[in-house]
């Protein structure tokens, strides 16, 4: 095989994705202030992300009655629950900024609620099993997200599986997770995102809550995530901060930065001079002599 020829099938096989969507995640991070979420927004569009995303639910549509009966502690949550009122002006203002406007839906109407303002949705782990909701996303025709946090290959295979049958053009994405707020390093198990990648063909990522540079090192550059979906928070007095899997503006910035540079660095695996090291060509070591520069340059040495 000719070297173009190796070139050109190497290529092939790399599976790169040419740029990583980062999604910065405000959860209840939002604390139900409109002028927060808001900053959430024009935060995120500063710090490099491509998307924002928020979280649409009701507490007494999310826990059964026995779990609220066995746990009324649970009923707190109400007060992290997204005011409706506030998303016609979340995703005007994520619009009028050019970052992309998601929300993940937790009830089935929240899905048509949604519908005319959110660019895609995105299924979260808890519901993944629960595929009505899942189904409702996907008539609408916007891309869906799934992520897949505490699912066995089965489960993600039987959701994906549906999905596809029934919305044979369907825009979809995976994201592996661990559902652990926050996760443990040594249990990301990051090369899961390979093996959904290569069984399902799909755009695959990692939703992150681990707060760790090292592991989205690893999820983008090694097992080439084309998506990353971080957990943020603005000052550290979200709801959701003291869990522990939150990033902070000045975090989450500097590591998309080296991200994004990391990304550059990597190329096209082709082996030619680049456009740095031609200048110095003609300066190596001539075979005959070995001394520099080579012979037809010796002439014309300036």
């Amino acid at each position: 095989m000719c070297p173009e020829n190796f070139q050109s099938e190497f290529q092939k096989k790399r599976n790169k994705p040419l740029k990583t969507k980062f999604i910065a995640e405000v959860s209840s991070n939002h604390n139900q202030n409109l002028d927060r979420s808001l900053q959430f927004i024009r935060t995120a569009k500063e710090i490099g992300f491509d998307a924002v995303k928020f979280q649409l639910f009701r507490v007494e549509e999310l826990f059964s009655i026995e779990a609220l009966s066995a746990h009324p502690n649970l009923l707190e949550r109400k007060q992290w629950e997204l005011p409706e009122e506030f998303i016609p002006i979340l995703a005007e203002e994520s619009k009028k900024l050019g970052i992309e406007f998601s929300c993940t839906p937790f009830y089935l109407d929240a899905v048509s609620i949604l519908e005319p303002y959110v660019d895609f949705y995105k299924i979260a782990s808890y519901e993944l099993l629960w595929h009505d909701l899942a189904i409702a996303c996907a008539k609408t025709g916007k891309p869906l997200v799934i992520s897949t946090g505490m699912a066995t290959m089965d489960e993600v295979d039987k959701s994906v599986r549906l999905l596809q049958s029934e919305f044979p053009r369907i825009d979809l994405s995976i994201l592996h997770a661990v559902s652990s707020y926050p996760a443990p390093t040594e249990q990301c198990n990051l090369s899961v995102i390979s093996t959904l990648r290569n069984t399902f063909n799909l755009p695959t990522g990692w939703s992150d809550h681990t707060v760790s540079d090292a592991v989205i090192n690893a999820a983008v550059l090694s097992e080439k995530a084309s998506l990353v979906e971080l957990h943020i928070d603005l000052d550290g007095s979200g709801a959701e901060f003291i869990s522990g899997h939150c990033w902070l503006p000045e975090q989450a910035k500097l590591m998309i930065s080296n991200i994004r540079e990391g990304l550059t660095a990597i190329g096209d695996g082709i082996k030619n001079p680049v456009e740095a090291e031609i200048s110095d060509r003609d300066w190596r070591a001539d075979p005959s002599d070995g001394l520099r520069p080579l012979k037809a340059k010796r002439n014309d040495i300036n």
